[in-house]
């Protein structure tokens, strides 16, 4: 049975209203034209890597076994909040080169807005998720556990840092990276701690030197 902490790698549909919104199988994908590399994805029970029903779902569930879920918006995106529909002046668009038009979803301070409508100079949006209020279905299964130390340090790189990283695992978690990035992996050792056992230590690469001793 899988538990909190586990490191799982697994499969999963999610759909609103029967319409699929999001999934790592790549049939599926196909369906909807997700412009993906479609595959199972690793993450930790109880860590919020998934939204909240569904992160708790997965506890006491078993290996290789289907399941579907139906979870409630307080479980999943949450209810739509009439706070979250807001009136912007147009300039706002125009300043940044955005013509917005009724039913363009846009990035706007790095939050997804959907336009309601434009009228004179202003622009009605909406704030809210566009999975808000809704009942949400998850079908997943559950690949396998991973035990292995380097593939769940692997694993956690790929999480927080959108990267492969090189490492090496002694008593602690040396990674070797360059310069740029080297502090802001400082600020996740005891994360790594909590959730492997080990601190990271950082060594920084010399890509510059390393560059031009392959010339």
């Amino acid at each position: 049975m899988i538990k909190k902490k586990d490191f799982i790698e697994i499969e999963f549909t999610g759909k609103a209203d029967g319409n699929i919104f999001d999934t790592n199988i790549k049939e599926q994908a196909k369906k909807i034209n997700m412009n993906i590399e479609a595959t199972p994805t690793v993450i930790i029970v109880g860590e919020g890597m998934l939204i909240k029903g569904f992160d708790k779902a997965l506890e006491g569930k078993e290996i290789g076994k289907k399941y579907k879920i139906s979870l409630s918006p307080k479980e999943s995106f949450g209810e739509r909040k009439r706070e979250m529909i807001k009136t912007i002046p147009l300039s706002a668009f125009t300043e940044k080169q955005v013509n917005p038009q009724r039913g363009m979803t846009l990035l706007l301070d790095n939050q997804l807005v959907k336009i309601i409508a434009v009228s004179g100079g202003r622009v009605i949006t909406d704030f809210n998720n566009p999975l808000s209020g809704k009942n949400i279905e998850y079908e997943f299964k559950i690949k396998r556990k991973i035990t292995d130390e380097k593939e769940k340090i692997s694993s956690l790189s790929k999480y927080f840092f959108k990267q492969e990283l090189d490492f090496e695992v002694k008593d602690k978690i040396l990674f070797k990276v360059d310069k740029k990035i080297a502090p802001f992996l400082d600020s996740f050792s005891d994360k790594f701690k909590k959730l492997v056992g080990k601190e990271i230590k950082v060594e920084e690469k010399n890509t510059e030197k390393e560059t031009s001793s392959k010339k």
